[in-house]
């Protein structure tokens, strides 16, 4: 019998991304429209720990399965950390990836160069009557003057990795999930589900 696991998200792609990554392990995914689960849980923490903790802890409330839930985004040292946990939200509703980064480019012009920056995902598992586990995952890089690339999402076109001379949106995507920040926090809480599945 496998046991279920929660994706706290409604989106599909999310999903088959980390069915992929967990492929090997005795679980069965599921996510929130599967389950019936149509609201969201604000995001008022103001660390990526403090959100992704609270997405897990209600979303295993309602369902009573084990529940993964993440959060992440970018912050830029010249900015003091911005957007940070509003990543998402850095150039207001209905903005799209493009208003972001454009927002971003705009804020950072009166800094010197170079613009340093990271990526940073949390993941906490909550499992019903037991405690919260987080994993996090850093990706270092540095903020360019201009987009390049076409692959990823987000500040992705932004974001220019040393060791690779490139934006993460001119690597493959195959590259770029192995060493996002996503992918990263990944990998630990797979070691620590192969651990609780013992248990």
């Amino acid at each position: 019998m496998k046991q279920r696991l929660l994706i706290a998200t409604h989106n599909q792609g999310k999903v088959q991304e980390y069915r992929g990554l967990l492929q090997d392990l005795p679980l069965a995914l599921t996510y929130l429209d599967e389950v019936g689960i149509e609201e969201d849980v604000a995001e008022t923490g103001n660390t990526f720990a403090a959100n992704a903790i609270l997405k897990a802890q209600e979303f295993a409330r309602v369902s009573g399965l084990w529940t993964w839930a993440d959060d992440s985004g970018l912050e830029v040292d010249a900015l003091q950390g911005a957007p940070g946990v509003y990543s998402a939200r850095y150039a207001g509703p209905g903005a799209t990836d493009q208003d972001r980064y454009e927002k971003l480019l705009m804020a950072l012009q009166p800094y010197p160069r170079p613009w340093t920056a990271r990526f940073q995902c949390v993941v906490a598992i909550a499992r019903p009557a037991a405690g919260i586990e987080t994993c996090a995952g850093t990706l270092e890089g540095l903020i360019t003057n201009m987009p390049r690339g076409s692959h990823g999402f987000g500040y992705d076109p932004v974001f220019f990795v040393p060791n690779f001379g490139r934006t993460l949106a001119e690597l493959p995507t195959s590259v770029k999930n192995q060493i996002s920040h996503r992918a990263l926090a990944s990998a630990q809480v797979k070691t620590l589900l192969a651990d609780l599945l013992r248990e």
